[in-house]
């Protein structure tokens, strides 16, 4: 990754090529001299599409990836992914005298992001914690081990981690066996930091959406996950809108007031084999299935704009339940993976993974990028999506 200055300036990440296309039109927008709403950051991601569809449907002037603050006059400053919550973290003095940041304040935004800060909160709370301990090095893994066994999940501190010229994103891992243990610690601590090694657990996930701010909360969404891609702590393939889980509703909504947790947050759980609920961890930021709150009801990106920009925060009472969403990119991957990781644990066999793929298809449900008031953003990533398979036939080099 560049200078963080200098990213700050003109975007977070660099586009992947089948993105581009889709910034090109909003990219010349913002070099002329018009002033804007907000700033969305990193345009490549599907929540920032969310975000930019919500702001745009309401009247809002929106500033897409990779437009200099200084050639807009940007009202608020929206984030998605961690790379950028850290670049923010670091410079959020100098782009406050600029910019509203759509973000929750220190130390409260430290702690969500810290789990290891996290789960000794939630603890304190009585929320459920799965059994964890900490390991630093290589050398710690066989005590992690003993106390931990085997099959455990080796998760880093922080999920976003920069060692002052480069940084990474670092994704959970499960480990079956002492050598994978070792060299997932050895992976996850390459930049440096701590690792938690976690119990495994084999229910399923849900994930708990709130807008807190004022000491109130304004909206409330749940879901739970069928398949994610990576297989564990990935990223939604495919989930369901659930009613608000009281049990952990109430878990969730207590935790995020001991923080002090404003804006938009998605507390994750996870449940063991007898449906006892445990978390995971929280995300400040809207996330890869922000769209499916939005399609259920819970504008989140408008929420947290109003919260940004000192306007008055509109209270969501309900939502649609039972709706299906389908990132089909991930669907497929997630597919893919529990065929070549057969027999793993929490892995479908593989006739069971392409049975519950093919079904999917009959069951009514809507789909990530897809909305055909806005098909562009749907064309541009299925074009990149088999581009990208065509090139990895040999001797083929088509386009698309």
């Amino acid at each position: 990754m560049r200078d963080p200055v200098n990213t700050f300036r003109t975007s977070s990440c660099e586009l992947p090529a089948e993105d581009r296309e889709t910034t090109t039109h909003n990219s010349q927008l913002a070099t002329r001299n018009v002033a804007y709403d907000a700033l969305v950051l990193d345009g490549r991601l599907r929540q920032s599409l969310t975000t930019v569809r919500s702001l745009g449907s309401r009247g809002l002037r929106v500033s897409y990836l990779e437009q200099l603050l200084d050639r807009t006059e940007a009202r608020v400053l929206i984030t998605s992914s961690d790379a950028t919550i850290a670049l923010i973290r670091r410079h959020r003095e100098q782009l406050e005298r600029r910019v509203r940041i759509a973000l929750a304040r220190e130390p409260a935004l430290g702690i969500a992001i810290n789990k290891e800060q996290l789960l000794v909160v939630a603890k304190q709370l009585g929320v459920g914690v799965p059994r964890t301990v900490t390991a630093g090095a290589v050398s710690e893994v066989a005590a992690a081990l003993h106390e931990i066994g085997l099959p455990a999940v080796v998760k880093p501190v922080e999920s976003w981690s920069w060692d002052g010229q480069q940084g990474s994103r670092i994704v959970p891992q499960l480990v079956t066996t002492p050598d994978e243990a070792r060299q997932a610690v050895e992976e996850l601590t390459r930049f440096g930091g701590t690792t938690l090694f976690q119990e495994f657990l084999s229910g399923r996930r849900e994930s708990l959406s709130l807008f807190y701010a004022n000491g109130e909360i304004y909206a409330r969404f749940a879901f739970w996950g069928k398949r994610t891609f990576p297989l564990l702590g990935g990223i939604y393939a495919l989930r369901q809108a659930i009613d608000f889980p009281p049990d952990t509703g109430e878990q969730a909504e207590r935790l995020v007031r001991e923080i002090g947790l404003e804006g938009y947050s998605q507390v994750e759980f996870r449940r063991d084999a007898v449906g006892k609920p445990y978390l995971m961890e929280i995300n400040p930021r809207l996330n890869m299935a922000i769209a499916h709150a939005v399609s259920a009801g819970v504008d989140f990106p408008y929420l947290l704009y109003q919260w940004a920009s000192g306007e008055p925060i509109d209270r969501v009472r309900s939502y649609r339940t039972g709706g299906w969403m389908r990132h089909l990119k991930g669907d497929i991957s997630a597919t893919a993976a529990a065929i070549q990781q057969r027999g793993r644990p929490g892995v479908p066999s593989p006739a069971r993974a392409i049975f519950d793929f093919c079904l999917s298809f009959f069951t009514p449900m809507k789909y990530d990028y897809v909305d055909w008031r806005d098909p562009l953003p749907a064309w541009t990533a299925t074009k990149g999506f088999l581009t990208q398979r065509l090139q990895r036939v040999p001797g083929r080099r088509r386009s698309v």
